[in-house]
């Protein structure tokens, strides 16, 4: 039994249809939002996505709170019942306890809400009773025709528009998310790796476009999202951080058919990882060796570290693709040059066999100390030097890519990094950049600079391996008439 097989045979079948993408866009882009649950009570939850959408957000759409007084909350009109709201409401997010989410759901049905976020937890992860609650709240999805996101999640930030509806967020956080919309979106089942995922793109040259926390989907799930995506000009790269696929062959046709770079880090592959994982989000890890043939059939690159969820992206989408293995490495520290050369090897790819001629033309620069791979600069280079070397190893035949290791012991050598970023999109090759130096010198030059540095040596021999993965996946695609490869990173 083939792999595709394996998985429509053992992976669980529990959502609640096969819905898709299509009808996703109100989540992202509604025109009114009831936030069910927000009051004016102490450290309510509710009430901090009112005043995200009043205060700090641009979202325009009127606001309303539904709370037991039908109290008014950060300006937002209130109201005891869903059904008591005089105009439309495109989408509802429910923060109750679990026990009054279904009768608030019934409620949205009878108002005509099509889209709800439930963000309250206490359901399937939470043994019998949970379990049936969220059996009735999907029932009564399905009488009404609504699409559910979540429970137990965060639900939706858009960087486009300004729409955010995760609880908890300050005013300098929201400014920092929000401030440059980015091209890579991710679908997240756990609030805690969306914190530190959005953290660590305030310091980067890559940024979020939408992320979405998933949570128990029982309805809306991660294939679901990554038709969506697909389909979203804006979004360039996926990532997702899951805990279990409930429906095994959905996802890979989804993945199969996007047509983008999908990054994914999935907990369970350890017993023990997939008992956490069923605690928290009730996430069956389903077989991993199963899911391990279904992201290599579907070309989806599976990702070792969540760090790796916003360092792959600068590669994908800052860089044209890597074409083939042959790596040309040049540095000003002899130690790096034999570091990099084992990581790259290990990663199956291949230290760059310079040719005679290429050899030649990068002694006649003069400075350099010595001309084979890899490459060692030596400490006084021009910058004439550099762009004539840039120059040579882009353009040979030797050469796929380039992992650049330059000290920036002088501040021509960022400017230079800068120039060698253009041409690689001219000779459409691409660099790994690392620059060996303390982490927080690395983040600086490249929030600065605006460069897309790696943090470490293993991380630019990761990226790398990324970039020809999906050169190879999007090349059978391509080849099958299945998908394409257009965004930022390889240019037509």
């Amino acid at each position: 039994m083939d792999t595709l097989s394996l998985v429509s045979h053992n992976m669980e079948n529990k959502g609640m249809d096969e819905g898709g993408g299509i009808g996703l866009g109100t989540f992202f882009d509604p025109e009114s939002v009831a936030v069910i649950g927000a009051s004016n009570g102490p450290f309510n939850l509710g009430a901090t996505i009112c005043r995200t959408l009043r205060e700090y957000s641009s979202f325009a759409g009127p606001v309303y709170a539904v709370n037991r007084k039908g109290e008014s909350v950060h300006g937002c009109a209130g109201f005891v019942s869903v059904t008591d709201i005089p105009e439309d409401v495109d989408l509802a997010v429910i923060i109750t306890p679990a026990v009054v989410v279904p009768s608030f759901v019934k409620q949205c049905g009878e108002k005509g809400v099509g889209h709800i976020i439930i963000e309250s937890a206490g359901f399937d992860e939470e043994g019998e009773r949970g379990r049936a609650m969220q059996r009735e709240i999907s029932e009564t999805a399905r009488e009404y025709g609504i699409r559910i996101m979540g429970p137990n999640c965060l639900g939706v930030l858009n960087t486009r528009n300004q729409f955010c509806c995760f609880y908890g967020v300050p005013e300098d956080g929201f400014e920092a998310f929000m401030s440059e919309p980015g091209t890579v979106s991710y679908i997240i089942q756990s609030g805690g790796v969306v914190a530190v995922v959005l953290e660590s793109l305030m310091k980067d040259v890559v940024k979020a476009n939408k992320v979405i926390s998933i949570g128990n989907k029982s309805d809306v799930d991660e294939s679901d999202l990554i038709e969506y995506l697909a389909g979203d000009d804006t979004t360039e790269v996926i990532g997702l951080y899951l805990e279990n696929v409930q429906q095994g062959r959905k996802f890979l046709n989804a993945a199969r058919s996007a047509g983008k770079p999908i990054l994914v880090y999935k907990v369970g592959r350890t017993e023990e990882g997939t008992r956490a994982a069923l605690s928290h989000t009730a996430g069956m890890a389903n077989n991993d060796v199963l899911f391990e043939g279904v992201c290599r059939q579907a070309g989806v690159l599976r990702i070792n570290a969540i760090s790796e969820l916003h360092s792959i992206p600068k590669m994908l989408t800052r860089m044209p693709l890597l074409r083939g293995r042959k790596i040309a490495v040049f540095t000003n520290s002899g130690a790096f040059g034999g570091i990099t050369a084992d990581l790259l090897v290990e990663a199956g790819l291949e230290m760059a066999r310079l040719s005679p001629e290429t050899r030649e033309r990068l002694s006649a620069t003069g400075q350099i100390f010595n001309a084979s791979n890899p490459i060692d600069l030596g400490p006084a280079l021009s910058m004439q030097t550099f762009l004539e070397i840039f120059d040579i190893l882009l353009s040979s035949e030797d050469v796929d890519g380039l992992l650049p290791v330059p000290s920036l012991w002088h501040p021509m050598i960022i400017d230079a990094i800068a120039k060698l970023v253009k041409k690689c999109h001219q000779y459409r090759k691409p660099a790994a950049i690392y620059t060996p130096n303390a982490v927080y010198k690395t983040v600086s030059y490249r929030e600065k600079y605006g460069v897309p540095l790696f943090e470490s040596p293993e991380e630019a021999v990761r990226a790398l391996q990324c970039s020809y993965r999906h050169y190879r996946s999007s090349s059978r695609k391509n080849s099958a008439g299945n998908g394409n490869s257009r965004y930022r990173g390889e240019k037509a």
